[in-house]
């Protein structure tokens, strides 16, 4: 078995309203493209009240190079990676020396070396970490890289695997992009840092809550490669987001998660706890009308993105954060996220208040 150890988020000092993001939005496009104020009723119909952002409004009111935007990638994503690993550490009453794998997973800047071994230089991590970097995953890689770490921690009962999520989606805004995709974007996406600590069967937690990992499935839908990802440019990443993604999870999530937890013998009533990542308002919508689960089992995904906006990959893992921090049901817990591929993630999950 494989156990979360700790768990930490990270709220950046320039947390926005939406309101504010949304009149922002208006200033910047209505210049240049006067049906700007068509598309603008996109940021009032995604339920989120404020965005967390890594650099304050008025940066996005520039023109950026994409040398520019990922250099800041580069950096602000270190200094705040290390912020909560250190936060994590630190709950999790371990030593750093003692981290024998570290898995960092991000869609939204690019960096060689990758940003966990700037990670291990800077915080002087042990040398003989093993390390992973996983790119392109975007908002199904919370789910993925927990799984993956959970498998490592799994296989070596020694392991204590270090998991960092960071997607600092605001710095690919593209200031001149009048696209449909850039507009959506515009009015869903934030930045945010997580970071996780799961250990093998050969550790004791020192946690008040006990959270185990069970199994994992991960699924590709074909001949959907177009429905969500970047279009690489010389200025930069380009959004490209589908308003076909609500419908393709309505017509699959119930068929792969019952056939999913069919192979445990379980089904979705048995599930107590519903880790979903927030994709926005249809999204959530979509999973509610396809489940059909009694109650408002999707409230702390839901709150989480009220709060901050869709930030991809660390998302579901600050919905996990919840859980861990306000409390869960015992029982069963099942952690989803869908992302470019078209693909879904899921990680089925024992949870016990000790």
């Amino acid at each position: 078995m494989s156990s979360l150890a700790a768990i930490s988020k990270i709220d950046f000092p320039f947390k926005v309203d939406q309101q504010q993001v949304k009149q922002c939005a208006i200033d910047l496009f209505s210049p240049s493209f006067p049906q700007v104020e068509r598309m603008m009723s996109a940021f009032d119909n995604t339920e989120i009240k404020t965005r967390n952002f890594c650099k304050p409004l008025d940066y996005y009111s520039s023109v950026h190079t994409f040398q520019e935007q990922n250099g800041e990638y580069i950096q602000i994503a270190l200094e705040y990676s290390v912020k909560a690993i250190e936060e994590c550490i630190s709950s999790a009453q371990i030593k750093k020396e003692d981290i024998t794998d570290i898995i960092f997973v991000s869609t939204t800047g690019l960096s060689t070396p990758s940003l966990d071994a700037l990670i291990v230089n800077k915080m002087r991590l042990n040398q003989n970490i093993n390390r992973m970097a996983v790119f392109g995953l975007g908002c199904a890689g919370g789910v993925a890289g927990f799984s993956k770490a959970c498998v490592l921690a799994k296989a070596n009962p020694d392991a204590v695997v270090l998991l960092v999520a960071v997607e600092l989606c605001s710095l690919t805004f593209l200031r001149n992009d009048y696209s449909k995709s850039n507009f959506i974007g515009s009015s869903l996406f934030a930045d945010g840092v997580a970071a996780c600590i799961i250990t093998g069967d050969n550790h004791s937690n020192k946690t008040k809550n006990e959270i185990t990992f069970l199994a994992t499935q991960s699924k590709l839908y074909y001949d959907t490669l177009d429905v969500m990802g970047w279009e690489f440019l010389d200025k930069g990443f380009k959004v490209l987001f589908s308003q076909d993604i609500p419908t393709i999870i309505a017509k699959n999530i119930n068929t792969d998660i019952t056939s999913f937890l069919e192979l445990h013998k379980l089904k979705i009533s048995d599930i107590k706890n519903f880790i979903f990542h927030p994709g926005g308002k249809k999204v959530l919508s979509a999973y509610e009308e396809a489940l059909s689960v009694d109650g408002d089992f999707l409230k702390n995904t839901r709150e989480v993105m009220n709060d901050n906006g869709n930030m991809s990959s660390p998302t579901v893992l600050y919905v996990l954060e919840k859980f861990f921090s306000t409390g869960f049901n015992n029982g069963y817990g099942l952690m989803v996220s869908m992302g470019p591929g078209f693909s879904c993630e899921m990680a089925l999950l024992q949870m016990n208040k000790n």
